[in-house]
């Protein structure tokens, strides 16, 4: 399965999600396609929703070769927000790897509300959003 994302320019924030298994071609998938993307700006925020994965298919050396990446500037604010406890192992390693490259704005979350409050979003939702009137 691939992942999905949305780039909210307004609010330069990018929702990324995916449902089924993550595997690394996803996650290189992704970052190549986001990388690429006219509309993406580095210094954007992210917001990364893991609830629709079923299972991850990483292993630890993809997970260290993932984060070898820079797709986001090092002071991007980026939250990642898991639902298991091998989500959140494995987010907060990615997150560790990110952060001895200087990268210290990624967060590991249960909670999509906190998540959201930590990126300053919560005024008008998640990004991508439809203000409701």
């Amino acid at each position: 399965m691939s992942i999905d994302y949305r780039i909210d320019r307004a609010r330069r924030c990018v929702l990324s999600t995916g449902s089924g298994e993550l595997s690394y071609k996803d996650g290189l998938g992704h970052m190549d396609r986001l990388s690429a993307d006219p509309d993406f700006d580095p210094t954007f925020s992210q917001l990364i929703d893991f609830a629709g994965f079923t299972k991850v298919t990483l292993s630890h050396d993809e997970i260290y070769d993932l984060a070898s990446r820079h797709v986001f500037a090092p002071d991007a604010r980026r939250a990642f927000v898991t639902t298991t406890m091998e989500q959140f192992g494995l987010a907060r390693m990615f997150q560790s790897y990110r952060s001895v490259k200087g990268e210290t704005g990624i967060r590991v979350f249960m909670s999509m509300e906190e998540a959201i409050a930590w990126l300053g979003l919560n005024e008008d939702g998640p990004p991508g959003a439809t203000p409701e009137g």
